[in-house]
């Protein structure tokens, strides 16, 4: 099931040093993503940090190590959220984030950032092994399922 998530999520942006409730509630999540492991103790440390940064790049997102709206709301949802739709044609930096997690799962793909021919033939490659709807598009639920693939 692919997941879509209420954009209102009100969350505050926190980052290393923060002291709040609010870092324990990422801790717990980052902890149920088994990307955490350290205390649960409110206090936004070293480890935290790194705990965020690989989440961020399992999602998709900067690795920040700051847990700003984006991010808030990737950790509920588990799973990359507001990406774009990619197709043969799509041009950007997207393109070459999708190319490296494709690159990850074992397929082989030119990181250039246009989704050409190579790519789309990865992408439906990707797809059936994964028991995807095998159309060539990068939407919601392969996304979902590249941000399982290690990076």
């Amino acid at each position: 099931m692919c997941v879509t998530l209420d954009r209102s999520l009100d969350k505050p942006l926190l980052q290393t040093g923060s002291t709040d409730v609010r870092v324990i509630e990422i801790q717990k999540l980052l902890a149920h993503w088994n990307l955490y492991a350290g205390a649960v103790d409110g206090i936004f440390g070293e480890q935290l940090e790194q705990a965020v940064k690989v989440f961020q790049r399992r999602v998709f997102l900067p690795e920040t190590g700051t847990v700003d709206a984006l991010t808030w709301r990737s950790l509920y949802a588990g799973a990359p959220i507001e990406m774009p739709v990619l197709q043969r044609g799509s041009t950007d930096q997207s393109v070459i984030l999708l190319q490296k997690a494709l690159q990850a799962s074992g397929q082989t793909v030119a990181l250039n950032g246009i989704f050409d021919h190579q790519t789309e033939v990865a992408v439906q490659q990707f797809q059936r092994r994964q028991g995807l709807v095998v159309d060539g598009v990068v939407a919601a639920c392969t996304w979902l399922t590249l941000s399982k693939i290690s990076r």
